[in-house]
């Protein structure tokens, strides 16, 4: 795991609208979705909570590494890369159910090991 680079904090803060969270199956085949619910835990993990995966879910635990991509409100995007953990108990997940709207399950965390980050085709880390 890496730390986030102070730039990309700050413009993680200022990220805009949903992210888009990709997955890759056992076949291989990407799968995107569209994630509202999602924060930064610590500067090394971006948690999504779980609230209607299907395919996510399924890849996740299959061991699929992936990545996660935002735009800031200048709409400048960051692509963050890397590996997950699913979670259903413990101090990730119970700080998901804090900020995971009570209208949503929060069936578990999707805890993203941040590995490499890019800005275009700048390696930020």
């Amino acid at each position: 795991m890496s730390a986030l680079p102070e730039p990309v904090a700050q413009a993680w803060k200022e990220h805009k609208g949903p992210v888009i969270l990709t997955t890759v199956g056992e076949d291989g085949v990407p799968n995107s979705i569209y994630a509202t619910c999602v924060s930064l835990y610590g500067d090394e993990t971006i948690v999504v909570a779980d609230n209607y995966f299907d395919k996510t879910k399924k890849n996740i635990l299959a061991g699929s590494k992936g990545t996660l991509l935002f735009i800031t409100k200048e709409n400048k995007s960051f692509q963050v890369k890397g590996s997950f953990d699913y979670l259903t108990s413990g101090e990730i997940y119970d700080d998901m159910k804090k900020w995971n709207p009570a209208k949503h399950p929060g069936h578990g965390a999707a805890a993203l090991r941040i590995e490499a980050i890019y800005s275009g085709a700048e390696k930020l880390l």
